[in-house]
Formats: C-alpha cells, structure tokens, sequence
C-alpha cells in the first residue's frame, strides 16, 4: 500500500469522526447530546438580541386563562439538536439558542409568563401534549391534516420539506420535484417527523412508475443523518428548508442542498382544545407587528419563512 493511499485514508477517517462534531449543521429531529458546541463553531452564534427589549402586552395576556395568569409559568417540550430552529451553541450544561428558542421567549414576555423548558427527543413532544405534560412545544413542527386531527398549532413560520445530498452527488443534481426521481436511491430522515411520513404514504409511486422502490432510512439523531450520509449509507437526506439550507452553507458538512420540495406552515403545538391558542396567537402578531418577528428571523437568516399573520390550525398546503 503506498503512502498516498495511507494519507487518503487517514484523512477520510480524520473527516468522518468530524461528522458528529457537525451534527449541528444536519437537520431533522431528535437529540444531538453533548456535541453540539463543537458543531455550532463551524457559525458564530448571532449576537443580535430581539427579545431583549419584549414586555408584556395586556390585551394578549389577558387572554390567557386565569390559572395560567396567576401560575405565571408555562411548560414547553423542546426539541433542541440544530440550527437555525433550536441548538446548543456552547454545550449541553448553558442556554440554548435558536430561532424557536427566540420566539418562544419573545412570546411569553408578551404573556407576561416564564417558560419552564424541557428537552424532549422531537417524536416525543406531540404524544406528550395530550396528557398534559407540556403546555406547548416547539420543534419545528410543520401543520398537517394527520396532525391536526389530535394537535391544535398556532403558527409563526412558513418552512417546509428539502433534500441534500452529499457534495459531488451525480445522481441528483437539480431540485427534487417528484419522489419518483429518488426511486433506487436511499433516503435518510428523521424519526415521526413530515418527511418519514410522506415518504412512507408515496413509497408505492416508483412501482406505478415501473421504477425500483426507494429505501427510507429513519434516524434519530441528526448526527447519524450526516453521518451516513457522508459514509455513503444513504444517498440523500429529507429534512426541513432552513435546516438544510443551514447545513450547506457549513463548509465542514459537505452537503449540497437541492432545494424546496413541500412547503408547510410551522407553528407551536398544543393539545387539541387548548385554552391557550388565541393568547399564543395574538402575542405573535404583536411581534409581527412591533418588528421584534422580523429581526429574529434576520437574525437566524430565516426572512424567507417569514408570514404575514399567526393563524390557528390552518389547512395543510397541497
């Protein structure tokens, strides 16, 4: 074996025990555990503080309901694993950041309540809702018919369903739009997410295309996304727009991304019948309408899913 095998080896495998380090800059659900502040250095954190000047506005507080008001707290199950949605910049033990994490703070200094965050692995947060252990969560959770049959969402984003594939990819080098243009190829996604689900309900489109059927990976954690991908054990990873788009634009992830496939509307979950929606609802369009909405997501670099006005339990899009 020649030395310029051996140094190519050395530095493929030097790369590819980088990829944890980058689970940050994937994107999709889950946790990404204690190495989250390697990752986040592949972008500095902003340093744009939005929420900072937020204080209460009564007529959206009084809209919550007494036992909330006099409680003062509101409890909310987080998905934290990557930017630009909700990561952790410096590690595990400090504050998490993101534009969820912005939001959501900025929403309750316009109730006039603490949040109580709890992390939560991302296909755990809906279920919770119901038995009451969460008020709300957060997640990056796009608006659904399934869903809404048993979650009530308030909105505050427009993101939505992408692709991207390792650098150099030769199979797909243009936007996806039809899944029979993934047939043969394996795809990666994360666990009870939008993507998991519309790749399960089409996985039937290839056949009627007389094409070889795809092959759906379910991850769930963000770092084992990348991972595979770069190892070559996937060919393509589904995930949300600004989380892949995100992860491109990180050097270090080697990843293209292909463009929008489906957009959704994203918005905080509640239980179904949630008391707390119309209060959720008005504090966003206060900070629509006070400009903090439109200085966080300039801050996270989201201006492009920004909305005009929160809406509860919107149809899904077609």
């Amino acid at each position: 074996m020649n030395t310029r095998t051996i140094s190519g080896r050395l530095r493929g495998a030097a790369a590819l025990a980088l990829l944890p380090l980058l689970a940050l800059t994937a994107c999709g659900s889950g946790d990404t555990g204690g190495t989250a502040a390697v990752g986040a250095q592949a972008s500095p954190v902003p340093t744009d503080d939005p929420v900072a000047a937020v204080h209460e506005v009564a007529s959206a507080a009084a809209l919550l309901p007494a036992d909330v008001r006099e409680a003062g707290k509101l409890k909310v199950g987080s998905s934290i694993g990557f930017p630009p949605g909700a990561y952790y910049p410096n590690g595990t033990d400090k504050a998490a950041a993101g534009q969820d994490i912005d939001l959501a703070d900025a929403v309750a200094k316009v109730l006039g309540v603490e949040l109580e965050r709890q992390d939560a692995s991302f296909e755990t947060i809906l279920p919770a809702l119901g038995s009451g252990k969460y008020d709300f969560g957060t997640g990056n959770f796009g608006v659904t018919a399934e869903r809404l049959k048993t979650i009530d969402f308030v909105t505050y984003i427009n993101d939505g369903q992408g692709f991207a594939v390792k650098q150099g990819n030769t199979e797909l080098t243009g936007k996806v739009t039809d899944l029979t243009e993934l047939c043969g190829l394996t795809i990666g996604t994360g666990a009870g997410t939008t993507f998991e689900a519309t790749l399960t309900a089409q996985k039937g489109v290839c056949a009627k295309a007389g094409k070889k059927p795809y092959d759906v990976k379910v991850y769930s954690e963000n770092a084992a996304t990348l991972t595979a991908l770069q190892q070559g054990r996937i060919d393509v990873i589904m995930s949300t727009i600004n989380g892949l788009r995100y992860q491109a634009a990180q050097p270090a992830s080697q990843t293209a991304f292909l463009g929008e496939f489906h957009r959704l509307d994203v918005g905080f979950a509640f239980k179904k019948g949630s008391p707390l929606t119309k209060a959720f609802q008005a504090a966003v369009d206060e900070l629509i309408k006070d400009g903090t909405y439109t200085r966080i997501l300039k801050k996270w670099g989201t201006s492009a899913s920004a909305i005009d006005a929160s809406r509860i339990n919107p149809p899904e899009h077609t």
